[in-house]
């Protein structure tokens, strides 16, 4: 929360920023060689090995001659937030109570966030007025479990966290952290981007991830408003030059605290500070990026999501808290919010191909230079960096890859079909440039928490409920409904809830549950059984090849209640429906999938496994990330912490 004050910008020299990215957590200081970890989410082990073979990847060939190259085992269910968190706590999900990028309230059904909960907001009253401290109030880290860096930290061993998914807000028990997936944008949301037309047939509408928003063009102006928090909003007008590509952008008030840039079509501003004024006393500050698309015939503007301002949080986003600042005034602005790829503008056809790539190679650009500004100062001991761009561009498009998928169109997707192997070159190239910059004992490991596969068909898992009489509607006739409202509970066996999750309809757990405890074993068994025999009538292939009941799955303890009572491993090439995970209830079990989220990796765990590449042997290898949260900490010597199993990790 800012409260209102001219900006002040503090100079801070090159010195400082070392000794600050340097410093020190204690006395007893680790004197052994530094860890360097890079995560490449999303990158797939079969396409690495293949461009290797074929010479595009040099520096991982280097790794694999030098330390090892390998495909490392994925979390059940291979879901980013899962697979992050077995890697932090060694623990899978019975442990460390992470299922799903979605879990639900047993007592009311409603779906929830799994990594983070807002609590209620704190208000300050002052002289009669109740003063909001922070837009969206505390935010609490739902992950289980102690995190690999603390053990590190209470040994003495200097940790740098950046971006690491699943630890938002950060925990705080690292010497440096900064958040990363599962950090929303200042609205409180994954991401909402605005889009500006003065289209007079474009409807006001929203859309996935998004707001089209109608303004008017009159006299080579324009005027809107921009929608914060809490419903605040903030002015900006648009000049547009009558005879050049260019126009000027005002938000607020130009002569006094407001901001203008003057920006030719086409192009990217810079991060632009909104303040969105929150009563008399005090202001939201946020930032965006803008790119006016068009000025004739129609104007067209795109308005990135509102971001958390480093360089003056609203929520907790780093270690310490004036961390991400520091890092802001050394570097530049940057993306805080979670995968900050802007798949829900593509997917609603604001961008193409080429709009969303130039806006993804903008975050790819931004976080690299980070990871370089980071990795020139850094002099401790640990050292984790997340890459996400490739697991994103793989996502909307990773049929470009597979002129077998339904939605492949050989004129719009055939001239794109080196974007993947381009983007893994790229990776590659970090890979090198961090090579030529360790200290020659130093210890690189490479890493991903699972690999892609091309989603063809989808499978709408509350719907085969439905026709198996495991799920019971209320209202048979409707078209489309969800199970919160026209589930009849009293009938109703098993529901899912989650990419992944099948939950039992459990008397005395759920609301209205229906199955007793002793009913529990034999209805498992029969899902189980019903499950398997699945087959995708368009390709004669099961459409699911495992089913885990989580007790069996899962060797850790202590938050199983939490999960699902079933987890559904999809048959390569086959996803759960999106709208099926927050209980959606449509026509047809199958369906080609013909969206633009074209790649995934949401299913069966064995078809989809991430990667591990060494510049020398690990001194505990790894097969899964459970065992690489021990390798880590056997790199400085460490045993498993007491209670932890070598061989599960539990």
């Amino acid at each position: 929360m800012s409260w209102k004050k001219a900006p002040v910008w503090l100079a801070v020299g090159a010195l400082a920023v070392v000794g600050l990215l340097a410093s020190a957590c204690g006395s007893d200081k680790y004197e052994g060689p530094m860890v360097v970890m890079l995560g490449f989410d999303g990158m797939d082990y079969g396409i690495t090995r293949r461009l290797m073979d074929e010479g595009r990847l040099p520096n991982f060939s280097a790794l694999e001659r030098q330390g090892g190259f390998a495909p490392l085992g994925t979390a059940v269910p291979p879901q980013s937030p899962v697979a992050w968190s077995n890697l932090i706590t060694g623990m899978d999900a019975g442990g460390h109570g992470i299922y799903d990028f979605v879990h639900r309230h047993p007592e009311t059904l409603a779906p929830y966030l799994s990594t983070s909960r807002a609590k209620e907001p704190r208000t300050l009253d002052l002289f009669g007025w109740e003063i909001p401290l922070g837009a969206g109030g505390e935010v609490e880290l739902l992950r289980q479990g102690e995190a690999f860096w603390e053990v590190l930290e209470r040994n003495g061993i200097e940790s740098h966290i950046y971006r690491m998914p699943a630890n938002y807000p950060p925990s705080g028990k690292a010497t440096r952290e900064l958040s990363g997936m599962g950090t929303p944008d200042l609205l409180g949301t994954p991401g909402t981007f605005s889009f500006y037309t003065s289209d007079l047939f474009t409807t006001e509408r929203a859309v996935d991830g998004g707001h089209v928003y109608t303004v008017d063009l009159w006299d080579d102006r324009v005027e809107g408003r921009l929608h914060g928090p809490e419903e605040l909003t903030e002015t900006f007008e648009v000049y547009l030059d009558p005879e050049e590509p260019f126009v000027t952008l005002v938000i607020g008030d130009a002569d006094g605290d407001g901001e203008e840039r003057v920006l030719e079509v086409g192009e990217w501003s810079d991060w632009v500070p909104i303040d969105f004024e929150l009563g008399a006393l005090t202001e939201v500050r946020g930032i965006a990026r803008f790119r006016v698309l068009a000025k004739e015939p129609e104007f067209e503007m795109y308005v990135s999501p509102i971001n958390i301002d480093p360089m003056d949080p609203e929520q907790p986003i780093s270690t310490p808290h004036g961390f991400a600042a520091d890092l802001a005034r050394a570097g530049g602005r940057f993306y805080t919010q979670n995968m900050p790829e802007d798949t829900k503008a593509l997917s609603a056809e604001i961008f193409d191909y080429e709009l969303f790539l130039d806006q993804a190679k903008v975050t790819g650009d931004e976080i690299r230079a980070q990871y370089e500004q980071v990795l020139a100062g850094f002099d401790g001991d640990f050292l984790f960096f997340y890459f996400g761009n490739l697991d994103q561009i793989s996502h909307m498009m990773f049929r470009t890859l597979d002129p077998e998928h339904p939605a492949y169109d050989p004129e719009i997707d055939g001239p794109y079909a080196d974007v993947l192997p381009q983007i893994y070159e790229e990776f590659d190239r970090i890979v090198g440039y961090t090579l030529e910059r360790l200290p020659a004992d130093a210890k690189l490991i490479v890493m991903s928490d699972h690999g892609f596969a091309s989603w063809r068909r989808t499978f709408r898992l509350n719907t085969w409920l439905v026709e198996n009489g495991y799920l019971v509607l209320k209202d048979e006739t409707r078209e489309k409904s969800n199970i919160l409202e026209n589930a009849d509970w009293s009938r109703t066996r098993a529901y899912g809830l989650g990419l992944n999750g099948l939950y039992l309809n459990l008397a005395g757990r759920e609301r209205n549950g229906s199955v007793t405890a002793s009913e529990r074993e034999e209805l498992l068994r029969v899902l189980t059984a019903d499950l398997l025999a699945v087959v995708d009538p368009a390709t004669g292939e099961p459409a699911i090849t495992k089913v885990y009941r989580r007790e069996e799955v899962y060797s850790d303890r202590g938050h199983l209640d939490v999960g699902p009572d079933l987890l559904v491993g999809y048959a390569k090439g086959v996803r759960s429906a999106g709208s099926s995970a927050i209980g959606d209830v449509e026509p047809g079990v199958f369906s080609d999938n013909t969206g633009q989220w074209s790649g995934d990796h949401c299913m069966d765990h064995e078809t989809v496994p991430g990667l591990i590449a060494t510049n020398q042997p690990l001194a505990r290898p790894a097969a899964d990330l459970k065992a690489l949260h021990d390798s880590i900490l056997a790199e400085f010597g460490l045993d498993v912490p007491d209670g932890a199993d070598a061989a599960t990790g539990g």
